[in-house]
């Protein structure tokens, strides 16, 4: 017996405390390697049906699924991105399935829930699996039980698993597209500016807008401008349309916002050299260089081991007009014309201004919508004489009269080829 010999205090303390060390022992080697993937099944053909949707919901109704993407950065893992509710959402686990030989198996997951979750129940969360070593899977189920069957579950494809050459610099994320949007000028404004700046690609994560809206999408679709990313996260959730929580009912922030930011920095990691984070009505105006190229190779040579630029928002209020450039065809089209908008806001005592971001996806792990919240390497602030963020909305600085507001004509040195470009958008989609 491990406890036998002379019956005292002393032996039965002894006992007690080697059955809990050797009990402590073992727990503590069992975490240790649940997170290994297990072999729990040999000789089967993968099994659940593939699905294609933006967001697929698990059986419990608190874990959404996004997309999963392979990321060897640190290990061979899949980091899946998802929404679940920070509390109730207790284990996950990634079933792998590996072909020829048709070995199932299962990874005890990680459970990252972003920090910048601003109260609300549910957040943007990774859910990250360590991979077979012997195999590369090409999908992945994800169970809330290392058990049950396969052919149940959905399957989603592993992205990023093939090496690619960068075939664009600079992508654009704007999300998300909701409340019937229906700016339409200061959209294709916005986008014109974008591919005058150097971008190659936009992409939107859509959850509804306008008719008209549809069309000016639809042209930037077939032109290979625009990619769209369905985004139905209220058939699913209580969406709010502010960035905090009010205690009203609502599940998660404007309308998934950070989720959706995460998964285009992965979706464009191996794609695109530069992801852009910003919202429609907010353009990053270089005022030192000509296009955002001839900026970020400036940026990066003064700013080694940079992955994260952010540049300061100012407000351009659309209540303030200067007519310079008089074009009336486009006053049928709904939207702030941007060019008559060139007086800002002064900065407010007190208050610092939100930045957005230029990022290096391959740098970045998590995102939130003003900061990253991890990342390798370092973040730059870019100085307000490199460049800032135009974004002409309503004013924040209401009661200033026009003379307090800052004349900032920048965005007129692009009005000629701007003017130009949107006019042939207008004309194949609208007028």
């Amino acid at each position: 017996m491990l406890c036998g010999g002379k019956k005292s205090y002393f032996a039965a303390a002894v006992c007690i405390i080697t059955l809990t060390s050797m009990v402590t022992i073992s727990y503590l080697r069992l975490q240790g390697f649940s997170h290994l993937p297990k072999i729990i099944q040999e000789g089967s053909r993968c099994g659940g049906k593939i699905t294609n949707i933006t967001i697929t919901p698990l059986k419990d109704n608190r874990t959404f699924i996004i997309s999963p993407y392979f990321d060897d950065r640190e290990s061979k893992l899949t980091r899946v991105i998802g929404i679940v509710h920070h509390e109730d959402v207790k284990q996950l686990y990634c079933w792998f399935c590996c072909q020829p030989d048709g070995k199932l198996y299962v990874s005890k997951a990680k459970i990252d829930v972003h920090t910048d979750r601003f109260g609300f129940p549910y957040g943007a969360t990774d859910v990250v699996c360590l991979e077979p070593e012997n195999c590369d899977p090409t999908h992945v189920s994800i169970h809330q039980s290392p058990h049950g069957n396969t052919n149940q579950l959905p399957r989603f494809e592993i992205k990023n698993r093939k090496a690619e050459t960068f075939s664009i610099d600079f992508t654009v994320c704007i999300s998300a597209m909701f409340g019937n949007y229906n700016n339409v000028l200061q959209f294709i404004q916005s986008v014109e500016m974008y591919k005058i700046l150097g971008t190659q690609k936009v992409v939107i994560y859509k959850n509804n807008c306008s008719h008209l809206m549809e069309k000016v999408l639809k042209f930037y679709m077939e032109e290979g401008t625009v990619e769209i990313i369905p985004w139905p996260i209220d058939s699913y959730l209580n969406v709010s349309s502010r960035w905090h929580f009010m205690q009203d009912g609502t599940h998660i922030g404007y309308y998934g916002q950070i989720t959706a930011l995460n998964d285009c920095i992965y979706r464009n990691m191996r794609r695109s050299k530069f992801v852009v984070l910003n919202d429609a009505d907010e353009i990053i105006l270089p005022l030192k260089h000509p296009d955002w190229k001839a900026m970020m190779n400036s940026l990066q040579e003064k700013n080694p081991g940079t992955g994260v630029f952010l540049f300061e928002n100012h407000i351009f209020p659309n209540t303030i007009s200067t007519p310079m450039f008089n074009i009336s065809s486009w006053n049928i089209v709904p939207g702030a014309d941007i060019l008559q908008h060139v007086h800002r806001e002064p900065d407010r005592k007190d208050v610092i201004n939100p930045r957005k971001m230029i990022i290096d996806p391959r740098r970045v792990i998590q995102t939130s919508v003003h900061s990253v919240l991890r990342a390798y390497g370092k973040s730059v602030k870019v100085p307000m004489d490199v460049a800032l963020i135009y974004h002409c909305r309503v004013p924040l600085q209401g009661n200033l009269p026009r003379e307090s507001l800052i004349r900032d004509t920048t965005l007129w040195k692009y009005n000629s080829s701007l003017i130009m470009n949107v006019n042939r958008v207008l004309n194949q989609t609208i007028l």
